[in-house]
């Protein structure tokens, strides 16, 4: 017997697009579902919207806790075991929760399945969409490192997993669903990778997203996950070196990032790679080719950068 699945949708200001979403929940075929949108103080019109599919949803309205608190409230009010987290302004493609469950058959020890998410774009007034696979190795503490694992709609969560960890950090400002990641992993649980982009992200202007915040803020948060994951698997004896490679790979895309503005946080990453492992350089990472990497293992972070920078310099003044 199937389980149920609850598709959980949190809707802040989203009346253009929550329709689309919930949509896209009732269409899904495959094992008994719920699907349960939770009004989180919305003030464009998003609860007429949701009201429009009464009888066919649940669905509750109430002040505004943020996107993590609407997503607490969502998993207290489903009755699934299996939880599908949908963002109002995201959807999900056809036989996305069957494809999953299918996997579950033969995994019924998994507690994530996890896959990637389709990019929905704008571009000049036309939609286009990527799509990228995730690559091997699927070890989820390299994808969680090389911030792989997918947005929020992209993974089918076991109830009693995120329960178990305490469900979705109320104060985390962003990069929550790789915070909430890190937590299941640290306690043990079991993530499958299922092949197919079967949810879709939307990223083209259609105002604030819940999600949304500001840059500077991701790069502390990513660098502060990255650093208790090593922290954690240090402990455990299980910081394997492609786990720390992958840990410092991102770190360096990190500094690399953070140098035209702000140098001085992009060296005191760079020093955190060189006291993870000073033996670690980029080798033909995307954006450092090979005279790059060779720069960086001879010379160090900053001398690499300077030197790149003297390149563009010069294939600018050429041009």
């Amino acid at each position: 017997m199937s389980p149920l699945v609850s598709i959980l949708i949190p809707c802040f200001n989203a009346a253009h697009l929550a329709a689309y979403a919930i949509e896209s929940a009732l269409a899904q075929t495959g094992p008994e579902m719920e699907v349960i949108v939770v009004d989180d103080g919305s003030t464009d019109g998003s609860l007429d919207v949701i009201r429009r599919y009464d009888g066919r949803i649940r669905w509750k309205t109430g002040p505004n806790l943020g996107s993590n608190g609407a997503r607490n409230r969502l998993m207290e009010l489903a009755r699934g075991e299996w939880l599908q987290y949908l963002d109002a302004d995201d959807y999900l493609r056809p036989g996305k929760i069957a494809r999953q469950i299918e996997l579950l058959r033969e995994h019924p020890d998994c507690d994530v399945v996890y896959s990637p998410t389709a990019v929905e774009l704008m571009v000049n007034g036309r939609l286009a969409w990527t799509e990228e696979p995730i690559p091997e190795p699927h070890d989820p503490w390299i994808k969680l490192a090389h911030w792989q694992l997918p947005q929020t709609g992209g993974a089918l969560w076991k109830k009693q997993a995120l329960q178990s960890v305490g469900g979705w950090r109320h104060d985390q400002p962003c990069c929550q669903e790789h915070e909430l990641y890190f937590r299941l992993l640290q306690a043990g649980a079991r993530f499958r990778h299922c092949d197919g982009c079967l949810a879709v992200y939307r990223t083209w202007d259609h105002g604030p997203r819940i999600s949304n915040k500001a840059p500077r803020e991701v790069h502390r948060q990513r660098l502060l996950i990255l650093a208790t994951a090593e922290s954690h698997l240090a402990k455990r004896s299980e910081l394997s070196s492609a786990r720390r490679k992958a840990i410092n790979d991102m770190r360096h895309i990190t500094a690399r990032t953070l140098w035209p503005k702000d140098r001085p946080w992009a060296l005191q990453v760079a020093e955190a790679i060189r006291v993870s492992d000073p033996n670690y350089y980029p080798w033909c990472q995307p954006g450092s080719p090979l005279l790059y990497s060779t720069a960086y293992r001879l010379l160090g972070f900053e001398a690499a950068q300077m030197l790149a920078a003297c390149k563009r310099a010069a294939v600018n003044s050429a041009h």
